[in-house]
């Protein structure tokens, strides 16, 4: 049983306010009954210490499982005593294994009670983060001999590693179509083949530096993959947006013009929609940029329509679906925020020779990136320094006139001036009513 927690003033600041806190939930886990309950309570008693002297006290180390060169994240407590021994012994190693999930992150409820079970009966904390930016799932303290033998059992049930340091690291896949409309392409068939691929890349770490995959069906981009990822892969059609013009119509009819207008045709970037006379929709498909705007905002699962008993979409997406392939993305080290590069506007994913064609792609890449990278840079900063027409020749692709540079620049909103304008917007508004 788990000993009474330290007196903790600090990190019981943390718990005041309307918002969850995680000092709550390790409070639970430090008063337990598992083997790892006395890890947390020491960690808490760390954390504290350095709420008041304003230092850390982990550092890293070397830690790892009989096979693989990366996958855990070792952190060594270096809070001592004035004998040098540890201050709080229970928390003197509390690493963190890095676990790969199902691709889409799909789980049953007996599979994730069976995960919870595994690593706290196997000497773990209990402290387990579903997936953050990383992808893995993140099994947070244990040590460096319980580290073995969790990884035996979690492997057992038939997971793997995920990748850590100057990897190729654990790829992510939105839900795709097994939930959402929205979906082009098959996300957890192309995240599974990269993975496949160049797992061992993965787990024996020999890059300059990470490399990452993401999948995202379509370009509401669920995953983060143009921003987060070196490679990603987002699905897309190029045919015509399809049209329910009866739904349409009856949508007008309902939220009025002024609504259709200020909420959905005025917002397309390219002014690529047109109300007709009869209030059906035209939309300019040649100018259409597939931002996703106005499927989203006529969507099934978010329209009223859907109570009435109407299930089929007011506009969807074509039916010649594929993939958009952008690399170099990456956030706000170094250089600043990268946005992928498109590299391949549009490819078809769909058969065997097709997977295979998007394996050689990302094998070309991953085999340039580590021939001609600076140590600690990522694709996109090695693209910045040596020009995208040198990339683009070294993985064997011609330019194409349809490759779009930098959709974006930033990942943050500029926000000045933005009462103001609002103020201007409501009196503009006031006067046309009036």
């Amino acid at each position: 049983m788990a000993k009474e927690l330290y007196n903790t003033p600090n990190l019981d600041e943390l718990e005041n306010g309307p918002w969850p806190s995680f000092v709550t939930g390790m409070k639970k886990l430090a008063t337990g009954s598992h083997d790892g309950a006395s890890m947390v309570r020491d960690v808490l008693a760390t954390l504290e210490t350095s709420y008041v002297t304003k230092k850390g006290y982990w550092k890293g180390g070397t830690v790892g499982v009989i096979g693989y060169g990366g996958g855990v994240i070792p952190r060594f407590n270096e809070l001592k005593d004035d004998k040098g021994d540890f201050k709080f012994k229970d928390a003197g190693e509390f690493h963190t294994l890095r676990i790969q999930p199902p691709a889409g992150m799909h789980y049953t409820s007996d599979l994730l009670r069976n995960l919870c079970d595994t690593f706290v009966d196997n000497g773990g904390s209990g402290l387990i983060a579903f997936h953050g930016q990383s992808g893995d799932i993140m099994f947070q303290g244990a040590t460096e001999k319980t580290t073995q033998t969790i990884f035996n059992e979690l492997n057992e049930i038939g997971f793997d590693m995920g990748g850590a340091g100057p990897a190729v690291r654990t790829g992510m896949a939105c839900v795709g179509a097994s939930r959402c409309e929205m979906s082009n392409t098959n996300e957890t068939a192309a995240l599974r083949t990269l993975v496949n691929a160049f797992l061992d890349d993965m787990h024996r770490p020999a890059l300059p530096y990470k490399f990452k995959f993401k999948v995202s069906g379509c370009a509401n981009d669920c995953m983060n993959s143009i921003e987060r990822s070196d490679m990603a892969i987002i699905g897309t059609w190029r045919d015509d947006i399809k049209i329910n013009q009866d739904l349409w119509k009856k949508m007008v009819a309902d939220k009025g013009m002024d609504y259709v207008v200020d909420n959905i045709t005025s917002r397309c970037p390219t002014s690529a929609m047109t109300v007709n006379a009869d209030t059906s929709l035209t939309i300019d498909n040649k100018n259409c940029v597939k931002c996703m705007h106005c499927l989203n905002v006529t969507s099934p699962l978010t329209h009223k329509y859907i109570a009435k008993g109407d299930v089929e979409p007011i506009l969807a997406t074509g039916d010649d679906k594929g993939v958009t392939v952008c690399m170099g993305g990456k956030r706000t080290l170094k250089i600043g925020d990268l946005f992928g590069t498109v590299v391949i506007p549009f490819m078809k994913l769909e058969t065997a020779d097709d997977y295979e064609k998007i394996e050689d792609f990302a094998g070309e890449c991953i085999d340039f990136f580590a021939e001609n990278a600076l140590e600690h840079e990522r694709t996109g900063e090695m693209i910045e320094r040596i020009g995208i027409v040198n990339f683009l020749e070294g993985v064997g692709l011609n330019v194409d006139p349809n490759m779009v540079d930098s959709p974006r620049y930033m990942s943050y909103v500029r926000m000045d001036k933005w009462d103001e304008e609002a103020a201007k917007w409501f009196e503009n508004k006031a006067e046309a009513s009036a």
